[in-house]
């Protein structure tokens, strides 16, 4: 029997008729090297049925109990079919980037299906070149970001040829509990609700002075010194950001349409600009996304003169629970300079900004956001959050967007025998979070960029994935200038290498 955390049902509770709350990835993919030199629904129908059993999020559906008491339950769908999840369309032409963006945020604005397992699957044909797309979503409430690569480790293989996989071993069902059961569950958890809420509130204290809004608070700063003292905890983390976010163009209600776009920038490229600044590569990537911000909002005479303030979904699963049901992931929330006008500046800035929420987060509790889903009980939150989110929207963002960078393989991996060549993440848009989401993952030599848009916020979503690469060449013009007229170039010069500031942060999920 399995639950859904708060944090869990706070993605389903997010769903309006404006926004859908999945996950989503689209994988470039060659199919010439596979055994049918083409890659077919009946090939990915087939490794899916052969693999089930290595992704257990897709077999579940929800089991709700009755009027919204209580947090919805796990259980396995006795009907469940592979084939029913499984799309295929043929673009009519050209096959074109533009043309499958399109095709794609269609598909990507519509929700899933709550009475059957939370997932489907797009292939797409008519690609140029002879490529295939696959697009996959998964509900937010199903997986993060480290369970989500998980999921699309246990259908990729490291050969064209598919490996030998072990079949399911017995063991029980997960099934929800009895109607008296659910409802025993949720008088008993609603008899508990305001203990649970007192303890929550406790330890979200600490951190009023490192959370978005309540940073802004008078006296914030001290309530959370004095709170942390008689938690016990004796090291004092380092001052804390304003985090009051500006307002700009991509906050403010969303619409229930989405635009896309995506793109690639060499991982070898961010290496060396990072390399050569004594950061890490998240910084790099951080930077990228201030400067491509600032250069879209410069455009629309919408600047902010101070930083716009990001959310940094981070993994806190551990090893053991890699393939559980369900998110363990956290939030940093961090200024971002798209108020400096220098781009190394901008790295330099980025790169101290960064090291300093990670300091505060390795020394606070992971769960706030968790911590914060559970204050209330499951059926106030299920009817007040959507409404909640579109005030806040209105009244004051506590953020301006999501950026995420998921790392992932460096080698090339082959699905039903056909190369992938890039997989390019997509997110999930709020009221709350903004109207645009820029989403990456490290692949094989690759930053796969991908950027989700509401067009009532941001319509000309390409124009962000352009700015990125300007960025990128912004970057790599201040560690190599050209060489001046009438010159020879000399060979390249060696970088100094210094140690990253730390780990890139990890999500998924395609924030």
């Amino acid at each position: 029997m399995r639950q859904l955390t708060a944090l869990d049902a706070q993605f389903l509770h997010a769903e309006s008729a404006t926004t859908a709350a999945h996950v989503a990835g689209l994988a470039i993919l060659d199919p010439a090297c596979s055994r049918l030199g083409a890659l077919t629904r009946e090939c990915l129908i087939g490794l899916l049925r052969e693999r089930l059993h290595l992704a257990p999020a897709l077999r579940l559906r929800l089991a709700t109990v009755p009027f919204g008491l209580d947090r919805p339950y796990w259980t396995e769908d006795p009907d469940f079919d592979v084939d029913g999840h499984i799309h295929e369309v043929t673009l009519a032409g050209p096959g074109d980037e533009a043309q499958l963006a399109e095709t794609v945020a269609r598909i990507h604005e519509r929700h899933l299906d709550r009475t059957r397992p939370l997932w489907e699957m797009h292939l797409i044909h008519g690609l140029t070149g002879g490529r295939v797309a696959l697009y996959a979503k998964v509900h937010h409430c199903a997986i993060d970001g480290v369970s989500g690569a998980e999921l699309l480790a246990a259908l990729l293989d490291l050969t064209p040829e598919p490996r030998a996989v072990e079949p399911p071993a017995p063991g029980p069902r997960t099934t929800a509990p009895g109607l008296a059961g659910m409802l025993a569950g949720a008088v008993a958890r609603t008899v508990l609700q305001p203990a649970r809420a007192l303890y929550s509130l406790g330890r979200m204290a600490t951190e009023l002075d490192t959370m978005p809004l309540t940073s802004a608070l008078p006296g914030a700063r001290q309530v959370a010194a004095a709170t942390r003292r008689i938690a016990g905890r004796t090291s004092e983390p380092s001052e804390a950001p304003m985090l009051t976010a500006p307002r700009t163009p991509f906050n403010g209600p969303i619409g229930p349409e989405r635009r896309f776009s995506y793109g690639s920038i060499p991982l070898a490229d961010v290496k060396r600009v990072a390399r050569s600044a004594g950061a890490s590569v998240n910084d790099v990537v951080m930077t990228l996304c201030a400067s491509a911000l600032r250069a879209w909002l410069h455009e629309r005479d919408a600047l902010p003169d101070r930083p716009l303030i990001a959310a940094v979904p981070v993994a806190v699963r551990t090893a053991s629970a890699r393939q559980a049901v369900g998110n363990q992931i956290s939030v940093m929330v961090t200024p971002i300079p798209t108020d400096l006008a220098c781009p190394r500046e901008r790295l330099r800035v980025m790169a101290g900004t960064m090291l300093a929420a990670k300091r505060r987060f390795a020394g606070a509790p992971t769960a706030w956001l968790g911590e914060l889903s559970s204050l209330l009980p499951s059926a106030v939150t299920a009817l007040a959050t959507s409404a909640v989110f579109r005030l806040a929207s209105i009244v004051l963002p506590p953020i301006n967007l999501i950026v995420s960078n998921v790392p992932g393989p460096q080698l090339p991996l082959y699905l039903c025998g056909a190369r992938v060549l890039a997989y390019h993440p997509m997110s999930v848009l709020t009221d709350v979070s903004g109207g645009v989401n820029i989403t990456c993952f490290s692949y094989d030599g690759s930053l796969d960029f991908g950027i989700l848009s509401c067009p009532d916020r941001v319509a000309d979503v390409w124009r962000l994935m352009g700015h990125l690469r300007e960025a990128m060449d912004e970057l790599i013009a201040q560690i190599d200038p050209p060489a001046p007229a009438g010159r020879i170039d000399r060979p390249e010069r060696s970088l100094p290498v210094g140690e990253p500031a730390g780990e890139p942060v990890r999500e998924m999920v395609p924030a």
